[in-house]
């Protein structure tokens, strides 16, 4: 933190928003890949529901990798955030989505802090 009359620090960044397009697309990659590895594990416990539940893990992990390509711009990172809901909300589909949108809900909260902090310094 600066006091007052201090300049404020720079990030030490040369492209700032570069790194925070970087730190976002990385964690939706990992999202979609763990989206994948999951398809497995439902297939085998999601009962009745197999069929939607695993059309579900596909088209969110597609989504993630589509929108981890287009964060440079703005209207993504909102989709991206919607997409952290629509995880949490397939729950309703098996329990495991609604964990992943939790976690990863809590990722990209933490993502979009960063991005806030890095961006202001600007």
């Amino acid at each position: 933190m600066t006091g007052p009359g201090e300049p404020e620090r720079q990030s030490g960044l040369r492209n700032p928003a570069a790194a925070v397009r970087g730190m976002g697309a990385g964690a939706l990659a990992i999202e979609a890949l763990v989206l994948l590895m999951a398809i497995v594990p439902l297939t085998k416990v999601a009962g009745h529901r197999t069929g939607p539940a695993v059309g579900a893990a596909v088209a969110l992990a597609v989504l993630c990798a589509v929108l981890a390509g287009l964060l440079r711009y703005r209207w993504a990172w909102y989709a991206a955030t919607v997409l952290q809901v629509v995880l949490f909300a397939c729950g309703l589909l098996h329990l495991a989505f609604a964990v992943l949108g939790v976690l990863f809900g809590a990722v990209w909260g933490y993502v979009l802090s960063v991005r806030r902090s890095v961006l202001a310094r600007r």
